[in-house]
C-alpha cells in the first residue's frame, strides 16, 4: 500500500480542484439571482426606475467600508492579488490577498455590489477564490510548489467560471506566469479538468454567451476586423491607463484620513453608476452579459451602449469594491463592435466578436487568453482566423498607448502595500526593544 506522504497531497490536491468547481458554480448562481433581483427592483416602472440613484451609492459605500474594515486586500477584481501572491515568498504575505476568510469576503461583497448595480464579474473574484482555495490545499496536504499551484487555483478559477477549459490553461501561461513550465502546466492541466467536470456536473456543458456562427469573409469583412482591433485596442488602453492613473491618485487621496476617504470615492462612484444606468434604461447596469449575448445574438446594441458601459465599468473599478472586468469589459467590447459594425453594414454578431477580441485584449493585453476565450464562450471556432487577428491588433495597439498591463501594474500596488506594512512592523518592534534596553539600566540601579 502507498505511503500517506504518496497519497494525501493528491488527495488533498483533488478536493481543492472539486472545491473550486463547486464554488464557482454556486458563485455563478448566487451572482445571476443578484443581478436579476436589482433589475426586478429598479425596472418596474415609475418612481422605481430612479430608486437606483439611492441603492447603488449606498450599496458601493457598504461595499468599499466591509472591504476596507473587514478584508483589506479583496478590492478589485482579484487578479492582481493572484500575481502578487505569486511574487510574495512568505506564507504570512500570501495569507493578506489569499485566504479562507478572502473566499467569503471576495463572493459576499461582490454578491452583494451586483444586488447594487455595480458594473462587476465574478470571474475575476474566481480566480481570488480558486488560488486561495489551492493555497490551503498546499498547506493542508504538505505540499511545495505554492506558487504553482496559486497558478493552478487561478487558472481552474477562470475554467470554471466561463466553462471555458483552454482558456482557463492559457490565462495561466499567459497572464499569470508569462512563462511555460512542463512540471507546473502539468497541475495546472490537472486543476482545470477537475474543477471544470464539477462545474459542468452541476451547471450542465455551455457556452457562456451562447454560439454563432459568423465568419468574417475575405476580403469584404477583413477592414471591420482592422478597424475593431485598432479602435477596441486604443479603448481597452484608455481604460487601463485611465484605471492605473485613477488608482493611484485615489490611494494617495486616502493615505489622509483613510476611512471617510474610502467611504468619499465609493459614494462619488456609485453615484456615476446610477447616474448613466438610469438614463441608459438600466442596460449598463451589472455585469453586461445580457446585452453582450444579445450582441453575438445578432442583434445591435445602442449606438452609444459602449461607451456608457466603458465609464460606469471604470467607476465601478476604482471605487474600491470588490469586482472582476472580464464580463464588463466583454460586454463594452460587444457594444464598441455592435456600433462600428452599424457603421460598416455588417452583422451585429460578426461585429460583436471582434468589438470583444479587439477591446478585451487591449484591456488585459493578453492577446491569447483574449481570442481564445471568445472562441470558447461563442463557439465560433470558423472564426478563429479573424478574431485572433482582431485580438492581435488590439494587443500592439494597447502596447503602444499603455506600454503597462493592467494586473501586473496593479500587482505591484498590492506588493507595495505588503513591502510597506512588513517596514512599519520591523520598525515597530525595533522601537519596542529600544524601549526594553533602556528600561533595563533603569530598573537595574
Amino acid at each position: 500500500m502507498a505511503s500517506p506522504r504518496y497519497w494525501k497531497p493528491r488527495l488533498v490536491f483533488w478536493a481543492g480542484a472539486l472545491a473550486i468547481g463547486v464554488i464557482s458554480a454556486g458563485f455563478a448562481a448566487v451572482a445571476d439571482q443578484a443581478q436579476e433581483l436589482f433589475s426586478r427592483v429598479t425596472q418596474g416602472g415609475g418612481w422605481s426606475d430612479y430608486l437606483p440613484l439611492l441603492i447603488t451609492p449606498l450599496g458601493f459605500v457598504l461595499c468599499a467600508w466591509a472591504a476596507a474594515r473587514y478584508f483589506p486586500g479583496s478590492q478589485g477584481s482579484g487578479i492582481p492579488q493572484g500575481i502578487a501572491a505569486r511574487h510574495l515568498r512568505g506564507d504570512e504575505d500570501r495569507s493578506r490577498f489569499l485566504s479562507l476568510k478572502m473566499i467569503v469576503g471576495k463572493i459576499v461583497l461582490t454578491v452583494v455590489g451586483l444586488l447594487c448595480g455595480a458594473s462587476i464579474g465574478r470571474e475575476g473574484p474566481t480566480v481570488q477564490v480558486g488560488a486561495s482555495l489551492m493555497l490551503q490545499a498546499a498547506r493542508i496536504g504538505g505540499m511545495a510548489h505554492a506558487r504553482g499551484l496559486i497558478l493552478a487555483g487561478s487558472a481552474a478559477g477562470i475554467a470554471a467560471a466561463f466553462n471555458t477549459p483552454l482558456a482557463g490553461i492559457v490565462f495561466a501561461i499567459e497572464e499569470m506566469s508569462r512563462s511555460y513550465s512542463a512540471r507546473t502546466n502539468g497541475v495546472v492541466l490537472a486543476a482545470v479538468i477537475i474543477a471544470g467536470l464539477a462545474s459542468i456536473a452541476i451547471e450542465g456543458n455551455y457556452t457562456y454567451f451562447g454560439v454563432t456562427d459568423a465568419v468574417a469573409a475575405f476580403p469584404k469583412d477583413w477592414p471591420l476586423v482592422i478597424v475593431c482591433g485598432l479602435v477596441g485596442g486604443a479603448l481597452g488602453a484608455a481604460f487601463s491607463d485611465l484605471t492605473l492613473r485613477l488608482t493611484r491618485r485615489i490611494r494617495r487621496i486616502r493615505a489622509v484620513q483613510p476611512m471617510p476617504r474610502v467611504i468619499l470615492v465609493a459614494a462619488v462612484s456609485g453615484l456615476v453608476v446610477a447616474a448613466i444606468g438610469v438614463v441608459s434604461g438600466g442596460m449598463t447596469f451589472g455585469t453586461g452579459y445580457t446585452e453582450a449575448r444579445h450582441a453575438v445574438e445578432g442583434h445591435h446594441l445602442p449606438i452609444l451602449f459602449f461607451l456608457g458601459k466603458f465609464i460606469v465599468s471604470l467607476a465601478s473599478t476604482v471605487s474600491g469594491i470588490p469586482g472582476g472586468l472580464f464580463a464588463p469589459s466583454l460586454a463594452v467590447g460587444a457594444g464598441l463592435g455592435s456600433t462600428l459594425g452599424q457603421i460598416f453594414g455588417t452583422t451585429a454578431s460578426l461585429a460583436a466578436v471582434l468589438g470583444m477580441a479587439g477591446y478585451f485584449a487591449g484591456v488585459v493585453q493578453a492577446p491569447m487568453t483574449a481570442f481564445v476565450i471568445i472562441v470558447e464562450m461563442t463557439g465560433n471556432h470558423d472564426n478563429i482566423l479573424a478574431v485572433m487577428a482582431a485580438a492581435m491588433i488590439g494587443y500592439g495597439t494597447a502596447r503602444v498607448i499603455s506600454p503597462e498591463p493592467l494586473y501586473h501594474a496593479l500587482s505591484r500596488l498590492f506588493i507595495a502595500d505588503v513591502l510597506r506594512q512588513r517596514r512599519a512592523q520591523a520598525a515597530e518592534a525595533a522601537a519596542a526593544d529600544a524601549d526594553r534596553r533602556t528600561d533595563q539600566p533603569a530598573a537595574a540601579e
